[in-house]
């Protein structure tokens, strides 16, 4: 017999407890020695309060100690008659793989950028050459942005059998058994790049097909149906299934749409800064004057305030972490964060951002589908330009940045903080890089972001920008009932840069739609 036992205590108690049966048989009321085992379901935080409380969701067992299940994926045969083309191998790509394969449908993905090993001496250029290579980088490459974008597991999506089975299946291929538990799980930059690896293995063991360095360079359509798919400018490919999910930045894709005139729509997204502070800062702030230790994590935070009729809100906070440099052009200059595993970097970032609207880039003279992508270009540009890269050469990935107080003072920074971003800062006026819609807004957000916690406002922060790509600024419309395009027959748009995921979960869950979709095909 099992019960199951919900259940919150002090952090103290959590600490001093290393087996929780005589809390749990006072709990439900029994003897302790009738208590078999127990396994923890769910643990989270409540740190609202100077009592810091862990929230606990315990099966506890009467008759037998508790199973240890590992989770373990089985394919069957591939049918020799069934297969589909899988533009990206990012998370959205690598699910709909898996998910193919477990419908007898065989996977083929291309990938234009390198599998991980290779792509790291990409990513090595970028701070010490300063050079961007636009086929693999933080954004393009074995496993996508999700690679290297910190491996934050949580998700707003209420379909929580799809989420176990991503959880799962990362743990089967070597993620840590605590992303099961934790309510915000976590992985770590520095443990993604193996799982990824062994993800891969796995699917081609299975009888799928992987391809690097391998670009979706055209597509024919013919009377609004998907007949073939152009493969680096060379190599033409017959393709009646295509799941298109190459991620928010292939921005070559949304133009090479646009061209041959397949439906695309301009989408809301965001865009703003990185602000990075100390973390010691930031654990004091959240824990009422504590710092973490090996219960405590290392403090995140969640803030949003309204100006002027818009949000000003964090977005992929980044405890422990490092802000990376992810442009996928030379010539621009593009910020995002991410942590390892352990988190136990001295700073803490997080993106600041403001929700764009089309009159922002109309001003700019940017409109139709493809409005708010250019506009995003510009200030990456811009940014760029401001801090003193080589314009002629577009060798450079020095990003401007200021002191927080500054910014939101209108001061020029004469010195800066000691920073995570290693390819180098340098002092700007960052609101007069960013459009004044959102410079104005993020300088009163910051103001009011010091009244709700204190010291936040410090200049002891810094701000580094731009923080331009939190999700597409393009949507690949489908519909609701088959995903596939509204136009175009065979083509299933899929995952962030389809428009319809924002984070490595959703994106994963989504290729799994889309796989599932292109089965169903098959069987109709």
């Amino acid at each position: 017999m099992e019960k199951i036992v919900d259940t919150t205590i002090t952090l103290n108690q959590f600490r001093e407890q290393n087996d929780l049966t005589p809390l749990l048989a006072l709990l439900i009321g029994s003897n302790p020695t009738g208590i078999k085992g127990y396994k923890i379901l769910k643990r989270s935080i409540d740190a609202r309060k100077r009592d810091i409380k862990i929230n606990l969701k315990v099966e506890v067992y009467f008759d037998k100690i508790p199973e240890i299940k590992n989770f373990t994926s089985k394919f069957p045969k591939i049918s020799k008659d069934r297969s589909a083309i899988i533009i990206g191998f990012g998370p959205a790509g690598i699910f709909a793989a898996i998910e193919l394969l477990k419908k007898s449908v065989k996977p083929i993905i291309f990938e234009r950028g390198k599998d991980v090993r290779a792509r790291r001496r990409d990513l090595a250029s970028i701070i010490k050459e300063q050079t961007v290579n636009p086929e693999s980088n933080y954004c393009f490459g074995e496993g996508g942005a999700g690679t290297y974008s910190d491996g934050k597991l949580y998700t707003r999506s209420t379909k929580r059998g799809d989420v176990d089975e991503i959880l799962n299946l990362f743990v089967e291929h070597g993620a840590n058994p605590d992303i099961l538990v934790d309510a915000h799980p976590h992985i770590g930059t520095n443990k993604l790049p193996q799982i990824i690896v062994a993800m891969r293995e796995r699917i081609i063991e299975a009888g799928g097909e992987v391809y690097f360095n391998s670009k979706l360079t055209d597509l024919i359509v013919d009377k609004g149906e998907l007949r073939m798919i152009e493969i680096n400018q060379s190599t033409m490919l017959e393709c009646k299934h295509l799941i298109l999910a190459t991620g928010h930045s292939a921005r070559d894709i949304y133009y090479l749409l646009d061209k041959r005139k397949v439906a695309i729509e301009a989408k809301s997204f965001a865009m703003g800064v990185r602000v990075e502070h100390p973390q010691e800062l930031i654990d004091r702030i959240q824990y009422h004057g504590q710092t973490s230790d090996d219960i405590l994590p290392p403090a995140a935070y969640r803030i949003v305030k309204q100006v002027n009729g818009r949000g000003v809100y964090s977005f992929c906070m980044c405890p422990g972490g490092i802000i990376a440099p992810c442009a996928t052009e030379p010539g621009e200059i593009v910020t995002n964060g991410w942590s390892p595993s352990r988190r136990n970097n001295p700073y803490a970032n997080s993106g600041i951002v403001v929700p764009v609207e089309e009159k922002d880039y109309h001003q700019f003279g940017f409109s139709g589908p493809l409005g708010g992508m250019k506009y995003q270009s510009y200030v990456e540009k811009l940014a760029f330009k401001e801090a003193g890269n080589d314009m002629k050469t577009k060798i450079g990935q020095i990003a401007p940045a200021q002191r927080l107080k500054d910014f939101v003072d209108g001061k020029d920074s004469t010195t800066l903080p000691n920073c995570s971003y290693k390819a180098g800062v340098t002092p700007t006026r960052l609101d007069q890089i960013l459009p004044s819609p959102i410079a104005s807004r993020l300088r009163t957000g910051f103001d009011l972001f010091g009244k709700s916690m204190r010291n936040y406002l410090s200049n002891d922060a810094i701000i580094v920008g731009v923080e331009s790509r939190t999700s597409s600024p393009v949507r690949i419309p489908r519909n609701r009932e088959n995903l596939e395009h509204i136009t175009v027959k065979g083509l299933y748009p899929c995952g962030e840069g389809a428009g319809y995921a924002g984070g490595i979960v959703s994106a994963a869950i989504d290729g799994m739609k889309c796989a599932s979709a292109i089965a169903e095909s098959f069987d109709a």
